[in-house]
């Protein structure tokens, strides 16, 4: 860490958070049941979809045997969880989805 940061500059931050959604989707025990190529394309579809409209603002699919992805999302919890809930992959049971509140910074970004 070479970059001093005074208390101020913490506070300055932390005035400006604003409250999102953190989904943590784990791979299922169905995940490689018949016929999941296809029911993963539509739910890449509806993530995609969900990122181009705004209402995820970051998605990051995650390389792993237990975790498929998290992103996170403009709205509050509970829609969040609604909205997951009907992902294809959640209902097939290939996917579940913990739904965080949480706190961002306008303008983070993944860097280019």
């Amino acid at each position: 860490m070479s970059i001093s940061v005074t208390d101020e500059q913490i506070q300055a931050l932390a005035a400006t958070a604003k409250p999102y959604s953190l989904a943590i989707l784990q791979w299922g025990p169905k995940r490689t049941m018949d016929g999941a190529d296809a029911v993963e394309l539509e739910h890449q579809r509806r993530m995609v979809s969900l990122r181009a409209d705004g209402t995820i603002a970051v998605l990051c699919p995650v390389v792993s045997d237990t975790v498929a992805g998290v992103a996170i999302m403009t709205v509050p919890a509970g829609e969040a969880a609604e909205i997951m809930a009907g992902d294809p992959c959640v209902q097939a049971g290939m996917m579940r989805c913990e739904v965080l509140p949480c706190h961002g910074f306008p303008g983070d970004a993944i860097p280019a």
